[in-house]
């Protein structure tokens, strides 16, 4: 880098802010939407879970107005927080008499009133004889709780013969998954019945849930107790499809991450508060799916503290636990957990016609060769070494790119009608790009103009600069830097650091006034408001995969850039270069 190079980068500023999300949950998400039904495409959801709630229904010493609010908190939220299922993780009472299970029933009316997805499953406390298992007939919970109930259930889908163990489908992020919801002791006959749901289901996502599977081990991390050694032996470990599981039983909470026979992770969770502040006040975990940012985002809480307006000492330390066994995030990158049992579609590869929207001045399928697709005659020349590539995006018209190793770089031919054209009534810049883990290359150019703004009679701020040029800066970070038309200077657009090791779309789009730089179809915010109109010219080529100063290329790219094509008026998103699949994955 030059000294004026560096005095013209330091002056323009390279720090970018990140936006603001609401978080399911929070003060600000409550107020966006009261009741409603949850939305099954969104790509943000809620699972609610309720563990342990037996104190609250113990013979004549309990008190149900906690689990009154914690119910009526998730029928409220449901639309706001996109709340799609709700489990309970067994012993729902504490002697398992008729007349508990009755009381507690009765409070479960309303999630059937409203038509809320649920399960609930028997704990030891919820059975007379803890020593049976899912054979043991009929009792009280199975009189109540048993297949019958859901009979009306948006998300019920079956029960084993004995109608201890259930199975629950709810719709989420535009797929369905699975809940299974286990018997404290399965039998023989559970566990083939629990098998079949996975042969019969082999692409759905599976979330297990069960009253005892871990327990607390050292330094907070879940260890599997005797009986859930059993479970993961014999059910989930050759069983990729369970991604999640969730039990009570012990305490305190805990969670592990374990590894199946796929060599995928498998995460434990233990749920449970009867210990704490009036057997736990109905504490609830919400587990936030975002499948956006590959992240479960997990709270705690008790609604019905929430919602009293006095509270003693103890109840305000309960009202939201914030340690690290109870406030977390766990990352998932979904599609790729996924991938061996339910492996994305990709979009066949698009004809060159399609893609040549009207005002196509050059397009070209990097990998493929490197004539100019639209007919034009802007062809490419290369120069040192350069590699194709089966890797893309899986969005990308073309199923090829080319990679840049640091060591050559491509160029317009001489004689290439778009080495001339200065694209005064606006422009479309749009490429596919990669950088590799160990990306430290940067100022490496994407699209460049080879002469510098003096050669177009340019003389504000540094003429030795390209009169045009969209690079990566440190950080995977954005920059289109030109000499417009209309003004002395360079204006410049500034992105903000992405990710390496993954494909991003990359378009910049020229009014005939105003620059703006997208990503993936967003907007970024360091978009000039100075009018720049068109690009100056020497009638000199465009590099591609390099940077130059004062017509010496100084450095090529360390990436991959996929199909590329520049268009001569602004494109609006829905004409961005990526497929219609794109559009039905929500990713526009």
């Amino acid at each position: 880098m030059t000294p004026s190079r560096r005095s013209f980068l330091l002056g323009t500023g390279a720090t970018a802010a990140a936006a603001a999300l609401v978080t399911p949950g929070s003060a600000a998400a409550d107020n966006v939407a009261g009741a409603g039904r949850p939305d099954p495409e969104a790509r943000r959801f809620t699972l609610a879970v309720i563990p342990d709630t037996q104190y609250m229904f113990d013979l004549d010493r309990g008190d149900s107005a906690p689990l009154k609010a914690t119910l009526q908190y998730l029928v409220d939220h449901q639309r706001s927080e996109n709340i799609v299922f709700v489990s309970h993780l067994g012993d729902l009472v504490e002697n398992a008499l008729q007349s508990e299970i009755d009381d507690i029933s009765e409070r479960f009316e309303v999630l059937d009133r409203r038509r809320v997805g649920y399960s609930v499953l028997a704990g030891n406390h919820d059975v007379p004889d803890s020593r049976t298992d899912d054979q043991r007939g009929r009792t009280p919970y199975l009189d109540r709780f048993g297949p019958q109930r859901f009979r009306r259930s948006p998300t019920f889908r079956g029960a084993s013969p004995d109608g201890y163990n259930t199975f629950h489908v709810f719709r989420a992020a535009g797929r369905d998954w699975l809940v299974l919801a286990l018997d404290w002791r399965m039998s023989a006959r559970g566990f083939e019945w629990a098998r079949s749901v996975f042969a019969k289901h082999p692409k759905l996502p599976v979330i297990l849930t069960t009253h005892e599977l871990a327990r607390e081990g050292h330094d907070g991390v879940a260890q599997m107790s005797d009986y859930g050694r059993k479970l993961w032996d014999e059910l989930i470990k050759d069983n990729d499809q369970v991604f999640l599981t969730l039990n009570g039983h012990f305490w305190p909470p805990a969670r592990a991450t374990l590894r199946n026979s796929a060599g995928n992770d498998v995460h434990v969770h233990i749920t449970n508060y009867q210990d704490r502040y009036y057997g736990g006040g109905a504490m609830i975990r919400l587990y936030h799916f975002d499948l956006d940012r590959s992240t479960i985002d997990v709270r705690t809480l008790s609604p019905w503290l929430l919602g009293k307006k006095a509270l003693n000492p103890l109840e305000r330390k309960e009202i939201e636990l914030t340690g690290p066994a109870d406030r977390f995030s766990v990352p998932i990158d979904f599609e790729r957990r996924f991938a061996r049992f339910d492996p994305p579609v990709l979009p066949p590869a698009q004809p060159v016609r399609d893609v040549l929207v009207r005002g196509t001045v050059a397009y070209w399928r990097l990998g493929e060769g490197l004539k100019d697709l639209s007919g034009n005659g802007n062809d490419l020349v290369q120069t040192g070494t350069l590699t194709a590539s089966d890797d893309h995006h899986r969005f990308a018209p073309s199923h090829r790119s080319l990679y840049f190793g640091k060591n050559g770089h491509l160029s317009t031919v001489d004689n290439a009608p778009l080495n001339a054209q200065t694209f005064e009534r606006g422009y479309t810049i749009e490429l596919f790009l990669k950088l590799p883990a160990d990306f430290n290359h940067p100022w490496c150019g994407l699209f460049t103009k080879l002469a510098p703004g003096s050669a177009a009679g340019k003389t504000g701020d540094d003429p030795s600069e390209p009169i045009a040029t969209l690079n990566v800066a440190g950080g995977g970070q954005l920059q289109w830097a030109v000499f417009p038309r209309n003004l002395p200077g360079i204006s410049t657009n500034w992105g903000h650091e992405m990710d390496y090791e993954t494909w991003w779309h990359i378009a910049v789009v020229n009014d005939g006034v105003h620059s703006t730089l997208y990503v993936d179809g967003s907007p970024l915010l360091r978009n000039p408001s100075t009018p720049a109109r068109g690009i100056s010219t020497a009638g000199d080529p465009w590099l591609v995969g390099a940077y130059a100063y004062d017509k010496v290329v100084e450095k090529s790219l360390h990436g991959w850039i996929g199909d590329m094509r520049i268009v001569n008026r602004p494109l609006d998103r829905s004409e961005f270069m990526r497929s219609k699949a794109a559009r039905t994955a929500g990713t526009d």
